[in-house]
C-alpha cells in the first residue's frame, strides 16, 4: 500500500471575536486548555499565553473588526497550537519595525510582536495600510522550521457553530493533493458531509484527482451531499491537475498577477454527478493555487496586496477569506504554492 500523509480531519477550530478584555481572557484560558490537551509542557502553554495574550491584546487596542482563530495543528510526531489573528484595520506601513521590542502606537512599552515572535514556534504576518493585518502563530514544544507549501481556513456563517465548509492536504507516494469540500446547507449536517468527505480523502487510494473525486461521491452518498474539488499541484511537471464537482472555486495565480480560472462541472458528490473529468493547467514556479468555496466572492486579485505573494499560504489564505468572504454564508480558502 502506497504510504499517505494527511492533515487530520475536523481541526477547523474555533473563531472569537475580540472586542474587550473578556474575549482576551476567554482566548487565553481556552489556548491553555488546548495546550494542555495536546500535551504541550508547561512552559510551551507559558509562552502559549503570552502569544494569546498579546495577539488580543494587539487586535483591542488596534484593530477594527478584529477576530481571532483557535485550532491544534500538527507534524509527523506531535502537535501544538496555531493562532491566526485578523483585523480590518488600520494595517502597519512597517511590520518589520512595528515587530521590534520597544516600539508602540499606544504609549506602552510596545513589547506585544516581539513577545509573540520570541515565543512561536512559527510566525508570519501581512500587514496593508487601510486594509488590515493578519498575524499566523504555531507554538510547538521547540522550533518548527518547516516551509508550508500549503494552508487553509473555514469560517462558519454567523450565528452557527460548526462550517459545512472543509479544506485538507495529503501526500499520496509522490503525489501532494488538496481537497476543498461544501457540504450542502449550513451547520451539523453540512458540517457531517464535509466531515465524511475528508476522512475519505484520508483514505482514498493514491490516484489521480478524477479518480479520488469518484472516490470522494461514493464515500459520500449516506450523507446530504457536498460541492468538492481535488487538485494536484506537479511544480517538477509544471502542470495542476484538478478535478471537481459543483461550485468550487479556483484559481492558478502566476507570479504577475494574472489568474486562470478552474472548470468545476456540475453535480453533488454523493447524489448527482455527470462523467467526472480532469483538467490540466499549467504551474510555473512562483504560481499559487487558490480554491475556495461559494462563501467567498471570486473577484479577488493578488496584486491589490503588495507583498503577499511571498507569505505563507495560510496568511494569503486567511487575507483573502478576510477581504472576500460573506458573512451570510459558510466560506474557506486554500491556498498551495510550489516546494522545492
Amino acid at each position: 500500500m502506497v504510504p499517505v500523509t494527511a492533515e487530520p480531519v475536523s481541526d477547523r477550530g474555533t473563531w472569537f471575536p475580540v472586542e474587550n478584555g473578556s474575549a482576551g481572557s476567554a482566548v487565553r484560558r481556552a489556548a491553555e486548555r488546548l495546550g494542555d490537551q495536546l500535551g504541550l509542557p508547561a512552559g510551551r502553554i507559558a509562552d502559549l499565553a503570552i502569544v494569546a495574550a498579546e495577539l488580543t491584546s494587539n487586535l483591542i487596542k488596534h484593530a477594527e473588526d478584529g477576530v481571532l482563530l483557535l485550532r491544534p495543528v500538527r507534524r509527523e510526531l506531535d502537535a501544538g497550537v496555531e493562532l491566526v489573528a485578523v483585523d480590518s484595520g488600520p494595517g502597519m506601513v512597517d511590520l518589520t519595525h512595528s515587530a521590534r521590542d520597544g516600539h508602540s502606537t499606544t504609549g506602552t512599552l510596545g513589547i506585544g510582536l516581539g513577545a509573540i515572535v520570541r515565543q512561536a514556534s512559527w510566525f508570519d504576518a501581512y500587514s496593508q495600510p487601510g486594509r488590515g493585518t493578519v498575524i499566523a502563530v504555531r507554538v510547538f514544544a521547540d522550533e518548527d522550521v518547516r516551509d508550508s507549501w500549503v494552508g487553509g481556513l473555514t469560517r462558519p456563517l454567523t450565528g452557527e457553530a460548526v462550517s459545512g465548509d472543509g479544506h485538507a492536504w495529503r501526500i499520496a507516494g509522490d503525489r501532494r493533493q488538496v481537497l476543498v469540500t461544501d457540504g450542502l446547507g449550513h451547520g451539523p449536517l453540512a458540517a457531517a458531509a464535509t466531515d465524511a468527505a475528508l476522512s475519505a480523502f484520508r483514505d482514498a487510494p493514491a490516484a489521480a484527482p478524477a479518480e479520488v473525486v469518484g472516490h470522494l461521491h461514493r464515500a459520500l452518498s449516506h450523507t446530504r451531499g457536498a460541492a468538492l474539488a481535488v487538485a494536484e499541484p506537479d511544480p517538477a511537471a509544471g502542470v495542476l491537475r484538478y478535478a471537481g464537482l459543483g461550485n468550487i472555486g479556483g484559481a492558478v495565480a502566476t507570479g504577475d498577477g494574472r489568474r486562470r480560472g478552474l472548470v468545476s462541472l456540475p453535480g453533488i458528490a454523493g447524489h448527482q454527478r455527470p462523467a467526472i473529468r480532469q483538467y490540466d493547467y499549467p504551474f510555473d514556479p512562483g504560481s499559487l493555487l487558490v480554491m475556495h468555496t461559494d462563501g467567498v466572492v471570486d473577484r479577488w486579485q493578488l496584486a491589490d496586496y503588495p507583498g503577499l505573494t511571498g507569505r505563507s499560504p495560510l496568511v494569503v489564505a486567511a487575507t483573502l477569506l478576510r477581504d472576500a468572504g460573506i458573512r451570510r454564508d459558510d466560506a474557506g480558502v486554500l491556498v498551495a504554492r510550489s516546494w522545492s
